[in-house]
């Protein structure tokens, strides 16, 4: 971060005015308003293979007329003309009538939306009226296996507590037996 703002304050400092210092260098006329121009290319990704467009032409006093082609990822030229004046830009698009078009549900998914919205419309009115919804029980095999996995996790949790303790006791009877190890070591200052 330190190297950016010092990169910012050298770029403001060289492109400072400076004219007003300098009154031999300095100019009292106005620039001229812009002239009327014109430009066009063209470019592709490899030699020879032409997929972008672009012309534009500016009248001088204030109004740019211009047009871009290029060829998108589905390999469609897209095109777009437009105007920029005092009022905006104003583009006219050529071609684009498929990004703006909204897909079509096939049969499969236009079933299973009208399974969803009849699904949700059923629940909606059961909580409505607080009848109860039918949550899916537990099978017998279910529920023995949930009967099995809390047993064996509180035999685990008991294993694991009897380990903890007897670690700690074994810490303790260590530091009641052991002394105190004081060597001044003159090596370390």
């Amino acid at each position: 971060m330190k190297y950016v703002i010092i990169a910012a304050v050298l770029i403001n400092i060289c492109l400072a005015d400076v004219l007003h210092i300098l009154p031999e260098y300095s100019t009292t006329t106005i620039p001229s308003p812009p002239r009327p121009y014109s430009f066009q290319y063209e470019a592709g990704r490899y030699p020879g293979h032409i997929d972008r467009v672009h012309q534009e032409i500016g009248d001088g006093v204030g109004t740019v007329y211009g047009t871009y082609s290029y060829i998108d990822p589905k390999h469609k030229v897209r095109t777009v003309e437009y105007t920029a004046d005092k009022n905006g830009f104003h583009p006219a698009l050529f071609n684009f009538e498929d990004t703006l078009a909204q897909p079509v549900d096939s049969e499969a998914v236009r079933l299973a939306k009208e399974k969803h919205l009849h699904l949700y419309q059923r629940i909606a009115a059961a909580n409505i009226h607080n009848v109860p919804v039918n949550l899916p029980r537990d099978s017998v095999s279910v529920a023995r296996a949930k009967d099995r996995h809390n047993e064996l996790y509180h035999r685990i949790a008991e294993q694991h507590a009897a380990i903890a303790a007897q670690r700690e006791t074994e810490r303790l009877a260590y530091e009641a037996t052991s002394v105190a190890n004081d060597v001044d070591d003159h090596r370390t200052r």
